[in-house]
């Protein structure tokens, strides 16, 4: 892992259907389509949807399709793969979007202040050598999947929030979220920012030591969003509402269950239980349900779209070189389908 991020290489280059009954909407015959996801627990909306019948109640057959970065999700939407695809918007994504293959249609999880989200993490190694803090970040590696992926942009926050340079801090593309782990766990790279759930894990394991939260230097910030071709969005208008609609039933279960804490403890047992068969089915249940309510993080209802997060997304995008200047908001954000926030 000698290899360093050059910031300015970056790619420069997801039949009608409306909600079922069960939403207050007609049923639709569903056809398969395949919903892009990794294995976090910020994906949990998909899992409840999947595993409670929400798509299907909305007449859509979908299909869960695993990947372990954000930037292939955004290929595999424009080139048919996958239908629809919820996490951060990346170089790539939004290189295609302005070539009009993708469109961003909604808001999920983000950063508040208040709740965990994601933590920033230092290898034992490096915490010995003094890295105990995010401001002792200048000269150390950090781990990132791809240029412009959500990491990249963490990175930035937390450097501009420390008046370090960012490139003091040595990025280390790694492509896959398990071999960030693995470079970290073995003091290969210095540090890393993650979903509490995977850092948690970690940090119970001794294989890292927690230095910060995300959330002290990105408050408010969009860390994913919804997305799916641009084809479905403008001309299949059905389709896409009906993939928010369930969505968002399921976003309606996970922050009451795990954020406002609103639901009762069978609720909450039977929700960590769907999510327990797709994030950290390794660990003991009780301790990976416990991960999942410690590290939950607000998911914006009806998916909502912190629109002002996601422009300055775009305008750092821009100003690093990862994407053309010409992309306008039009090109990239479809906003007629949720709120803005």
């Amino acid at each position: 892992m000698n290899f360093t991020l050059n910031r300015r290489q970056a790619l420069m280059a997801m039949g009608a259907a409306t909600a079922a009954a069960a939403f207050g909407m007609p049923a639709r015959a569903a056809t398969k389509r395949n919903l892009a996801v990794l294995n976090l627990a910020s994906h949990a909306p998909s899992f409840i949807a999947y595993e409670r019948g929400y798509f299907k109640s909305a007449g859509l057959d979908i299909e869960l399709k695993f990947f372990e970065a954000a930037q292939p999700m955004a290929v595999a939407i424009a080139s048919g793969d996958a239908e629809f695809g919820v996490t951060a918007m990346s170089g790539g994504l939004i290189s295609l979007a302005q070539k009009g293959a993708i469109k961003v249609v909604g808001g999920a999880l983000t950063e508040e202040k208040g709740i965990v989200g994601a933590v920033i993490l230092a290898s034992n190694k490096a915490y010995a050598a003094g890295l105990t803090d995010p401001s002792k970040l200048a000269g150390k590696s950090f781990g990132i999947t791809t240029a412009g992926s959500s990491f990249h942009f963490m990175a930035h926050k937390i450097a501009a929030a420390n008046n370090i340079n960012l490139a003091d801090i040595q990025l280390r593309p790694l492509q896959k979220l398990g071999a960030i782990v693995g470079a970290l766990s073995t003091g290969q790279i210095d540090a890393w920012a993650i979903q509490a759930n995977v850092a948690n894990k970690m940090i119970r394991e001794g294989a890292a030591k927690k230095i910060g939260l995300v959330s002290d230097y990105a408050p408010n910030y969009q860390v994913t969003t919804g997305f799916t071709s641009t084809k479905n969005a403008t001309d299949d208008r059905a389709l896409t509402q009906s993939f928010i609609t369930a969505y968002s039933k399921a976003i309606d279960d996970y922050n009451a269950a795990f954020v406002d804490k609103t639901a009762d403890d069978a609720e909450r047992d039977a929700l960590a239980k769907i999510c327990y068969k797709y994030v950290e089915s390794d660990s003991p249940y009780d301790v990976a349900k416990q991960n999942l309510i410690e590290g939950a993080m607000r998911i914006n209802k009806g998916m909502a779209i912190s629109l002002d997060s996601c422009i300055e997304q775009l305008e750092w995008f821009k100003s690093e070189g990862m994407v053309k200047d010409s992309i306008t908001n039009n090109q990239l954000f479809d906003t007629s389908y949720v709120k803005t926030i």
